[in-house]
């Protein structure tokens, strides 16, 4: 009885090591525009100018086709996220970890690339937008706008 125990024992403990037969998760690509390349805003920012403090080119690099290949998560309804957060980034139920992704406003078209940050909440819970990524989606900072959010594969 004890040795049967102890094996059992063994070979459970020995599946916690086991590799997933898919092999490794490759590495997730690079967003356009890194958060952390954006400074934040002044502490006397009060209009969305001063709190956006994104260059041309970082919103010019955010609004590029993104290279390689990505899915499409669902539809959520975005709306302003903190103004105080730099760069291009959303907030969405529909991922369980930080990765590269886009937006895209199915009333223009416009598609910008951000960083998906997880939201514990349930999937219809809505989408907080960093406001350089609403400014680059052309929304209305105040607006409650459908789009369709993007992962990067």
């Amino acid at each position: 009885m004890r040795r049967t125990a102890g094996l059992c024992l063994v070979l459970a403990l020995g599946a916690c090591a086991a590799v997933p037969k898919g092999g490794p998760e490759p590495a997730p690509a690079e967003p356009a525009v890194p958060v952390a390349a954006v400074r934040p805003p002044p502490p006397q920012a009060r209009t969305a100018e001063e709190f956006d403090t994104t260059t041309p080119a970082q919103r010019e690099a955010a609004r590029a086709a993104p290279r390689g290949g990505d899915a499409r998560l669902g539809l959520s309804v975005a709306s302003l996220g903190d103004p105080t957060d730099p760069g291009f980034w959303a907030v969405t139920p529909l991922v369980t970890r930080v990765r590269p992704g886009r937006l895209v406003d199915p009333v223009t078209g416009i598609s910008v690339q951000v960083e998906l940050r997880p939201r514990d909440a349930a999937p219809g819970a809505g989408t907080l937008v960093s406001l350089p990524t609403m400014r680059a989606l052309g929304v209305p900072l105040t607006a409650l706008r459908e789009i369709a959010i993007h992962a990067a594969q």
